[in-house]
């Protein structure tokens, strides 16, 4: 019986005939995949989706449904923000971290607008209105708000900040299932072949190292499928396969709440087997909702060293992410009795520490005399004069924490909710086009989504909606691409 491995591609002369045939083959049905179908059908490319659960879905449908778009939307002017292309760009340039991809970055910028009325024409639905102060997403069906650490130190010194979180028309959380839900119906509209329970085993390479199609467990047998212009990996990340992560990203191993739904990394394994190069496999976003409510962003945190490590008014994201590097299993969040409210139940953040000095909360941590009383102490003083010399915080996020008693809450690795989700992946063009270890397109392969090192590629700048925003629009891309691919020729002698 013959063998099929996400990590070895198929032969393409092994193939003894092709049960089924189509021009653009997309593996998964997430927000990436159905939009990489749109844009092949739409070119008139015959497009068949392969998803491996029983419906569409994927991260996409778990989210909240906010995209990251900017430079000067109606949203945004209406709201009284006057965004640019430029700064736009100048914020995911630094977001994306020291190896940004400033042509994706560029690209994506120059058409944030067109990609906004792109997604209005799909069907998605924005009711246009803006949500002042810091959310993680709304409960109600407003549109606009501040996603990410744009007002804050140091994002806010390299671009001019402006709310750049769309979010869809939605009451209640989770509106990503909403978007996908769109999303399907648009591409079936479209005349997309959809085959659900439909497990790829792998790529099917001919002499040349060309992708010419895949291999499918369909019905429990597998089913060979001939794709003239190309595959599309849109399988999400690999936050669900425990021996990625011990292998490229270990820090994560810390953390237990992944966020996905079949996140296995076979695409990227998939890409990797025909020679596809993968990026950035130690990064990763994680986030513990501590800033519900916001009065604790008035807070301040400190690693059990009881040393400050960062502005605590920046992303959610970017404070969980930096909590990571800190040594120890647990991070404490300082609050007196003005700014004090129970975290949310999700957070499963718990009460370390009491006191009615700092002394006695530091000693009741079990940290050495002076450590967390000095760092408090020097914030306070700084705090008092309206400044934060030392991390930058905003002054409408200062205050002095003065008001008794005092507590310590413990985010604990181990048991608060800290989720995650992987950002590495095949490196790409800005059309999708997979590359190899020396810059070179690999014939025939297309990826978008988390499967690919895309916008968001360094955990410590990420910003709610970036993902979504990759996903759509290089999705987007990668189905054009690939539509417009002549057909593959077969290298192998028959």
């Amino acid at each position: 019986m013959t063998e099929f491995t996400t990590a070895r591609p198929f032969a393409h002369e092994d193939v003894s005939h092709w049960d089924l045939e189509t021009d653009v083959a997309v593996v998964g049905f997430g927000a990436s995949g159905a939009s990489a179908a749109i844009e092949a059908a739409a070119a008139g490319a015959r497009t068949t989706i392969f998803e491996m659960g029983s419906g569409s879905g994927g991260a996409s449908a778990l989210s909240g449904g906010e995209i990251y778009v900017g430079g000067g939307t109606d949203v945004q002017q209406a709201a009284g923000f006057d965004d640019s292309v430029e700064a736009l760009e100048a914020y995911l340039l630094a977001a994306g971290g020291p190896d940004a991809d400033a042509a994706k970055v560029g690209l994506y910028a120059r058409e944030s607008l067109n990609h906004f009325q792109w997604l209005k024409d799909q069907g998605v639905p924005y009711k246009g209105t803006f949500v002042p102060g810091k959310i993680i997403e709304p409960e109600t069906d407003d549109t606009l708000i501040w996603s990410g650490s744009e007002e804050a130190w140091p994002f806010s010194e390299q671009a001019k900040p402006a709310p750049r979180g769309h979010v869809i028309q939605h009451m209640g959380w989770g509106g990503g299932r909403k978007l996908v839900d769109i999303l399907e119906a648009k591409a079936r509209e479209l005349g997309v072949d959809v085959r659900c329970d439909a497990r790829v085993l792998s790529l099917v390479v001919d002499r040349s190292g060309a992708v010419t199609g895949l291999v499918v467990k369909i019905d429990n047998k597998p089913l060979f499928v001939r794709a003239t212009r190309g595959v599309v990996l849109c399988t999400g990340g690999f936050c669900m396969n425990q021996d990625m992560i011990r292998r490229y990203a270990p820090e994560a191993l810390r953390l237990s709440d992944p966020i996905g739904e079949n996140d296995n990394g076979s695409g990227i394994l998939m890409g990797m087997g025909v020679g596809g190069d993968a990026i950035h496999m130690d990064q990763f976003f994680t986030t513990c909702p501590w800033i519900m409510p916001p009065s604790l962003v008035k807070g301040i945190m400190v690693n059990q060293r009881g040393q400050r490590f960062i502005n605590e008014d920046c992303y959610h994201g970017r404070v969980s992410r930096t909590m990571i590097d800190q040594p120890g299993d647990r991070i404490y969040l300082l609050a007196d009795n003005a700014i004090f409210e129970r975290p949310i139940d999700l957070a499963r953040i718990e009460i370390a520490a009491v006191g009615e000095t700092w002394e006695e909360v530091e000693q009741e941590l079990g940290m050495p005399e002076g450590t967390l009383a000095a760092t408090v102490n020097t914030f306070n003083r700084y705090a008092a004069e309206g400044r934060d010399p030392i991390f930058h915080k905003h002054p409408q996020w200062l205050k002095v924490l003065d008001d008794g008693p005092f507590v310590a809450l413990e985010l604990n690795f181990r048991d608060s909710y800290f989720s995650f989700f992987t950002l590495g992946g095949l490196s790409t063009l800005p059309t999708g086009e997979v590359l190899d270890s020396a810059g070179k397109p690999v014939s025939g392969l297309f990826a978008a989504g988390r499967a690919t090192s895309g916008l968001p590629r360094w955990g410590h700048g990420y910003s709610s909606g970036m993902s979504l925003a990759d996903c759509t629009f290089f999705g987007r891309q990668a189905g054009r691409q690939a539509a417009a691919s002549a057909d593959a020729l077969v290298a192998a002698a028959e």
